[in-house]
């Protein structure tokens, strides 16, 4: 077993249709989801947390309601992603249930995790599920993401998800058994490369043409997905799920082509954090707040004793100390007004100034980087 899977404590698992809907007679493939459900409880077993990025709402929904297998009109999508999706959360919630395991439905778009502040509310919902023992299933909301449906990708949906959630790892689950130097089949020579440190233009190449609409969902997708994961200090793997137990299949074997993160999910956070994302404002912190930061704490609001600047929840902050020099950044759970009235008051006084339960700390420490000293 490769030291990216044994190590990896965060694992995010994208399937596609093609592996859970029989395409014939558009149904559930339940003998293999069933299959992949032992593989997710064996890795809950060791301690392991799940999150799986699941297509296939529109596949069984189009079977439900007799919907031709040619290209649907969007209405006819949403349609098909409505009665699906039903479909689709009941059947992972009866394979998660016999295994003793807890099934939570998360319908996302790519805003989600894009959009700061929808990006903190989606990435705490998941992070209390994994905490409370669930696997969260998270699907499009092709209901109503129009601009997801017309572009039939998860791929990249999945990487965003493993980024926002800080994991190790990004299983996608495909119908080759990694990525190769050409389609297989396609010339004599093409061979399944083992692992790939680089995303380099001769890696692109071999993906193929993005403009081709057969390379959608395929290949391009996944090295675009790649991209994503790495750059969030994700690893990502290109595995077969045409077979049972593709996870447990995918640890004995080792027959799959690797990414690379040159990071891990901590350090690339706040790298992002600290280096990417442009402050909107500033908190002033006491000397007993700092300290507390410095030890690993959240900034909670009672050691900050002023708010500068006009910022919406998720914005990036600087953190600064008494004397006015910058001791962090990171991104707020409030807006600038509602940090204004509750700094330099107790976490259990929120609700009753702001008139709702809010989060107890201004800026997690999740969510926060803090300057080396010296």
């Amino acid at each position: 077993m490769r030291q990216e899977w044994t190590s990896a404590r965060r694992i995010v698992v994208k399937i596609g249709s093609s592996l859970l809907v029989d395409g014939a007679t558009g149904t559930l493939k339940a003998e293999w989801l069933n299959a992949l459900a032992d593989d997710i409880a064996g890795l809950r077993a060791q301690g392991k947390e799940v999150i799986v990025v699941s297509s296939g709402a529109i596949a069984l929904g189009r079977n439900a309601l007799k919907l031709p297998k040619s290209a649907l009109k969007l209405e006819d999508s949403q349609a098909a992603a409505a009665v699906g999706q039903i479909d689709l959360a009941h059947a992972y919630e009866e394979a998660f249930r016999a295994r003793d395991l807890v099934a939570a439905q998360v319908l996302v778009t790519l805003g989600d995790t894009e959009e700061r502040r929808r990006y903190l509310n989606a990435r705490s919902t998941m992070t209390t599920l994994l905490k409370l023992g669930a696997v969260p299933v998270v699907n499009e909301n092709d209901t109503v993401a129009t601009n997801e449906i017309r572009y039939g990708d998860n791929d990249r949906l999945a990487a965003r998800v493993a980024s926002m959630m800080s994991a190790d790892c990004l299983v996608l689950l495909s119908d080759v058994d990694g990525f190769y130097t050409a389609p297989p089949g396609s010339c004599a020579d093409a061979r399944r490369l083992d692992e790939v440190r680089e995303i380099t233009p001769e890696i692109e190449a071999m993906a193929g043409d993005v403009g081709s609409d057969l390379s959608r969902g395929g290949m391009v997708t996944k090295i675009e997905a790649a991209k994503i994961a790495v750059q969030g200090g994700t690893h990502m793997v290109i595995a077969s799920g045409k077979v049972l137990h593709p996870l447990k299949a995918l640890a004995e074997t080792g027959i799959a082509t690797w990414f690379l993160a040159r990071s891990d999910p901590v350090t690339a956070r706040k790298r992002w954090i600290g280096g990417t994302l442009e402050p909107r404002g500033a908190f002033t912190v006491d000397g007993g707040a700092a300290a507390a930061l410095a030890s690993g704490k959240s900034l909670l609001p009672a050691g900050v004793t002023a708010v500068e600047g006009r910022f919406e929840r998720g914005d990036a902050v600087v953190i600064k100390n008494g004397e006015g020099a910058e001791i962090g950044r990171g991104l707020t759970a409030y807006g600038n007004e509602e940090a204004r009235a509750i700094i330099g008051r107790k976490s259990s006084e929120i609700a009753d100034i702001l008139g709702y339960l809010g989060r107890p700390e201004l800026i997690h420490r999740d969510d926060m980087t803090l300057n080396r000293k010296g």
